[in-house]
C-alpha cells in the first residue's frame, strides 16, 4: 500500500510541473518591424522615434526609414510614430509569442502657421494734428512675417455727425483724402489684412482742418428726424456744427463772448446750451428750470449784449441766467392765462421785449420791460392771428417783428399771411414794410442784418411742408429779396 501511495504522488507532481511549465511560455514576447513613410509622396523618413503605450522601448528608424523592435511582451499596444515638422501618427497592433507583426507609418507634414501682419502705425499726419487743410495725405506702414501681400482698410468719422466712410481694398499705404470741412475733427483708424488671417486694427487717430473762414450766418436745418445747426459765410459755404444724432436749434452768437447759444433737447426737457463757432466747447447753461413754452418751434431766447447773461421764458415766467449757468433769476410772471413765448434783450441791456400768448399762441401781446423786469409799455395787443420774430434795432428806437395779416387762428398755429412790421419808439407807431413778399408765403424769425440796412428771415409757403429758404431784403435798395440759404430756418446774423 504504501509502494502504490508514492507512485501516485510522484505522477501528480510531475503533472503540476507539466501545468506550470506551460503557463510561463504562454507570457513570452514578440517583434514588430516597421516603416515610416512621408504621407502623399511615400518617402523614406529616417531618425523617427517609435515608442509604444504601454511602455516598452524606443526605437528610431534608420536612413531606409526602417525599424525593428524586439523582446516586446505579449498583448496589444498603441505604436506612435513622432518626427519634427510632422503630426505625429498612432498605429496599434498586438504581440503574440514569438510571431512578427509589421506596421507601416505616414506621417503628415505640419502646416507652418501663418503669422498676421504687425499692427499698423499711423505716421501722417500726426496724432491731434490742428489747422489742417482740406485735402490730407494720410499715410502708415505695416508689415507681414512672410511677406504675403497686404491689403488696407481706412475707416473714417468726424465730430459733426455720425457718418462713417470705409474706404477698402487698399493696396498702398498711404491715402488722399479731399474735400474735408473746416473746423472739423477726423478720427481714422487702419485695419490690415494679409488674406489669411484676421485683419489687425491700429490705434484710432485724430485730425482738425482749418477753422471755417467769415462765418457770420447761423440757422437750423432738419435731418433724419433732427434739427441741426449750420454755420455759413458770404459765399455760401456751409458748415454742420452739431451732431445729427441731436435735436439742437435756434441759434445765436454773441460777439463779445464769441460763443453761440442754442436750445437741446435733453431727456424730454428743451434746455440752453452755449458752444464755441466752430462746435466745440459745449455748455450746458439751464438746469433746474428749462426753456419752455405753448410751441418750441416758436419760443425764443436772448443774450446780453456783453455775453454776461441770457434771458428766457419758462411758460408763465421770464428767467435770467449767467453765460456759465450760475445765478438763476425770475425777473417777471406773465398775466393769468398768459405764456411767454420770445423774448429780445436790447444791446445796451436797458430793455426787454416780451411777446406773450394764450395756450393756443394766440391773443398775443408785445410788452416792453426794464432791465430789472419792471413792466414799461405794451406796443401791440388786440390782434388776431399769430405774431413773432422780436429784435432790437441796435440803438433801441426801433423794433422789428412779423404778424399774420390774414387773422386766421387754428388748432395748429397755422398762418397765412405773415408779413414784416416795424415799431419806431420816437413815434409810437408800427409800419408793414413792404419787402416784396410772394403771395402765398411767410416771413419768419425776422433779424436786422448787422448794419441795419438788410432784414434777415426765413420765407416759406402757407402750406406748412414746402421747402423753406433763408433770405435778406434791403430796406433801401428796392425791397430785392436775395436768398441765402435752401433748406434753412431760425436764422441769426452777425
Amino acid at each position: 500500500m504504501k509502494i502504490v501511495s508514492k507512485i501516485v504522488i510522484s505522477v501528480v507532481f510531475i503533472l503540476i510541473l507539466g501545468c506550470s511549465k506551460e503557463s510561463f511560455d504562454e507570457g513570452g514576447s514578440g517583434t514588430i518591424k516597421g516603416r515610416v513613410v512621408r504621407d502623399g509622396t511615400f518617402e523614406s523618413l529616417a531618425n523617427v522615434k517609435i515608442s509604444s503605450n504601454p511602455n516598452t522601448s524606443i526605437v528610431f528608424t534608420d536612413s531606409t526609414g526602417n525599424f525593428t523592435m524586439q523582446n516586446i511582451p505579449v498583448g496589444t499596444y498603441s505604436f506612435q510614430a513622432q518626427k519634427e515638422g510632422y503630426v505625429a501618427r498612432f498605429e496599434s497592433g498586438t504581440i503574440l509569442v514569438n510571431e512578427v507583426i509589421e506596421i507601416v507609418f505616414e506621417l503628415k507634414p505640419e502646416e507652418k502657421v501663418n503669422e498676421p501682419p504687425t499692427t499698423p502705425v499711423l505716421k501722417t499726419p500726426t496724432d491731434n494734428s490742428v489747422d489742417l487743410p482740406l485735402n490730407v495725405t494720410l499715410t502708415w506702414s505695416a508689415t507681414d512675417p512672410e511677406s504675403d501681400p497686404l491689403q488696407y482698410t481706412l475707416t473714417l468719422r468726424n465730430d459733426k455727425d455720425n457718418s462713417i466712410v470705409t474706404i477698402s481694398d487698399l493696396k498702398e499705404s498711404s491715402y488722399n483724402l479731399t474735400n474735408l470741412k473746416y473746423s472739423t475733427k477726423y478720427y481714422w483708424q487702419i485695419a490690415v489684412s494679409d488674406g489669411v488671417n484676421p485683419s489687425v486694427l491700429s490705434a484710432v487717430g485724430s485730425f482738425r482742418t482749418l477753422d471755417f473762414p467769415n462765418a457770420r450766418f447761423l440757422f437750423t436745418r432738419r435731418i433724419e428726424g433732427n434739427n441741426v445747426i449750420f454755420t455759413a459765410n458770404e459765399s455760401g459755404q456751409e458748415l454742420q456744427i452739431t451732431s445729427s444724432t441731436s435735436n439742437c436749434y435756434r441759434p445765436k452768437r454773441n460777439l463779445q463772448i464769441n460763443r453761440i447759444a442754442f436750445i437741446k433737447s435733453v431727456g424730454g426737457q428743451e434746455h440752453i446750451f452755449t458752444m464755441k463757432p466752430d462746435g466745440s466747447d459745449v455748455l450746458k447753461i439751464t438746469n433746474s428750470v428749462p426753456i419752455a413754452g405753448f410751441n418750441m418751434d416758436h419760443v425764443t431766447f436772448s443774450w446780453s449784449g456783453n455775453g454776461s447773461q441770457i434771458i428766457y421764458p419758462y411758460f408763465d415766467k421770464l428767467y435770467r441766467i449767467n453765460a456759465d449757468g450760475s445765478g438763476l433769476v425770475q425777473l417777471y410772471q406773465a398775466d393769468s392765462g398768459k405764456f411767454i413765448s420770445e423774448c429780445d434783450w436790447s444791446n445796451d441791456n436797458s430793455l426787454i421785449a416780451l411777446k406773450t400768448n394764450d395756450i393756443n399762441g394766440y391773443n398775443a401781446e408785445i410788452i416792453i420791460l426794464d432791465s430789472a423786469g419792471n413792466y414799461s409799455s405794451t406796443i401791440l395787443t388786440g390782434v388776431v392771428g399769430a405774431v413773432g420774430g422780436l429784435h432790437f434795432s441796435v440803438n433801441n428806437q426801433k423794433l422789428i417783428y412779423t404778424m399774420d395779416n390774414s387773422g386766421y387762428q387754428s388748432p395748429d398755429y397755422r398762418q397765412l399771411d405773415n408779413c414784416i412790421y416795424l415799431y419806431n419808439f420816437l413815434t409810437g407807431l408800427s409800419t408793414q414794410l413792404n419787402v416784396a413778399k410772394p403771395a402765398g408765403t411767410n416771413d419768419y424769425d425776422v433779424r436786422f442784418s448787422p448794419n441795419e440796412s438788410e432784414l434777415i428771415f426765413m420765407n416759406t409757403s402757407n402750406d406748412g411742408i414746402s421747402t423753406r429758404y433763408i433770405q435778406k431784403v434791403s430796406l433801401t435798395v428796392n425791397n430785392s429779396r436775395t436768398t441765402l440759404y435752401t433748406n434753412g430756418f431760425m436764422p441769426d446774423w452777425k
